[in-house]
């Protein structure tokens, strides 16, 4: 069985294809500025990598070369030996609380939330409605981000504003990153056979997100009505107080939506930091001896361990802290950072055991009472799962 997970940006199209008879990889890639001057792909395909210009004014382009790549590499012999396609989804709202398999009503669903991910909703949606032209008789299933986190209880999800702005508007926590940390945690099950672990992940990239796992199921997660709250990230600012968006509109004269973009697109990492959003360039920075890369990483390793603290004492007891994403699984210092903070909880890092980068590994001291684990993500492959288990069932 041959599947490929999809990830639409608004102007971009991330894709693998899987043999799911032995999860291989068999041709991955991106397309990227599509619909903008410049517009170009890459594909990886049996350790070589082809990266060339093309004309793609929209996601139909840049499908029709991917399936005309497919075929003249002999990655498969016809397009219908693509047995199915998963596409991520960042909102499904409250409806969807699990994957499900493409529909017309599903379709008009992830039209209408729009409003709650105004950038990738409406990308997907175009992405599905290209991948039925090109492909029009292939099982498609959708994989909704926030699908994980429907099994936080409603006093966990629920903000304290006026009743009405969840009854009317939808305003409630819907989390994000659910692919991610859905994958750990049944890695982490797979890997140490058991199905009743308590597991606290951190999934720390350019964006991040901790999140509270009890046997499987997401019991609570930092991210917010969108994924702008909880940690500090790469160039969002993480948990504020709102009051400052009014005071600092009226002292700059700035229009919310100004605001808003300062809040998403020029703080975290970039803001404290005054010179980038890369975690690489801030560790590079307090090698230097730069006082706000110093700064940063410290304010940072402090959000990471607010969460935690509140989510060992939510789970009651913890049997693992995960680290994944790409600062989680290859910042031996962020992980050491914060593990060091967390000492007053009888929880050590090995360090000889963290002196490693992508790879699943054990990276707590034997007198720890918490194991702590390196697990590598892989969103794609989840979203393969998912979609074959759906279409097996058709």
């Amino acid at each position: 069985m041959n599947i490929m997970s999809i990830n639409a940006g608004s102007s971009s199209l991330k894709f693998s294809l899987f043999n799911m008879d032995t999860k291989d990889v068999l041709l991955s890639g991106l397309f990227e500025r599509i619909g903008i001057e410049g517009s170009n792909y890459t594909i990886k395909y049996n350790d070589c990598k082809i990266k060339e210009e093309a004309l793609m004014e929209t996601h139909s382009d840049a499908i029709k070369i991917l399936m005309d790549k497919i075929i003249e590499l002999g990655v498969v012999k016809s397009l219908e030996e693509i047995n199915g396609i998963g596409h991520r989804i960042v909102h499904g709202g409250s409806i969807y609380k699990e994957s499900v398999v493409v529909t017309d009503k599903v379709l008009d669903d992830i039209i209408a939330l729009s409003d709650l991910a105004p950038l990738h909703n409406p990308a997907h949606a175009i992405c599905i409605k290209a991948f039925r032209d090109v492909l029009p008789n292939t099982p498609m299933v959708v994989v909704f981000d926030t699908a994980f986190h429907q099994t936080i209880e409603k006093d966990r999800y629920l903000y304290a504003v006026p009743y009405n702005w969840y009854t009317d508007y939808q305003v409630r926590k819907y989390g994000a990153h659910g692919t991610s940390h859905r994958y750990v945690a049944e890695k982490l099950k797979e890997e140490l056979g058991r199905d009743d672990l308590n597991i606290i992940c951190c999934h720390l990239g350019n964006g991040g997100s901790i999140t509270a796992i009890k046997a499987g199921k997401c019991v609570d997660t930092s991210m917010g009505f969108t994924p702008h709250a909880g940690i500090i990230m790469g160039t969002r600012s993480g948990d504020i107080d709102v009051s400052m968006v009014p005071y600092v509109m009226e002292k700059a004269g700035k229009s919310a939506g100004e605001i808003m973009n300062d809040l998403n697109k020029k703080s975290g990492f970039l803001g404290i930091s005054g010179i980038s959003s890369d975690s690489r360039d801030i560790e590079d920075g307090i090698k230097e001896g730069n006082e706000r890369c110093i700064l940063t990483q410290k304010m940072y390793v402090n959000s990471i361990v607010k969460y935690i603290a509140e989510y060992y004492l939510l789970l009651g007891h913890v049997d693992v802290i995960a680290f994944t994403a790409g600062i989680g699984e290859n910042s031996m210092d962020t992980r050491s950072d914060v593990i060091e903070k967390l000492s007053p909880l009888g929880i050590f890092i090995n360090p000889e055991a963290n002196n490693v980068r992508g790879k699943f590994a054990k990276i707590s001291d034997k007198n720890s009472k918490v194991d702590v684990y390196i697990v590598p993500t892989n969103e794609e492959l989840m979203i393969a799962q998912d979609t074959l288990k759906l279409i097996d069932r058709m």
